[in-house]
């Protein structure tokens, strides 16, 4: 995984890198230095995170239309 693409991962699905790193159990210097090119991203984080980035595609095209704005009186 390139830090390019994690950083779209990370918009995918709404985190930030502190939240990653939560996740993770690691420190957020760790993710940034992975979103800035410092240091390799592991193959079994990128993977994983690529699958959550996957899921949450396909989640969005089942998100149900016609809520916003709905209120409960």
């Amino acid at each position: 995984m390139t830090p390019d693409r994690l950083s779209k991962c990370l918009s995918i699905i709404r985190w930030t890198p502190s939240t990653l790193a939560r996740c993770l159990g690691c420190d957020v210097s760790l993710v940034n230095a992975w979103l800035n090119d410092r240091e390799e991203i592991p193959v079994k984080a990128g993977a994983w995170i690529e699958t959550l980035a996957t899921i949450h595609e396909k989640a969005e095209m089942l998100k149900p239309v016609g809520l916003k704005g709905k209120r409960f009186s």
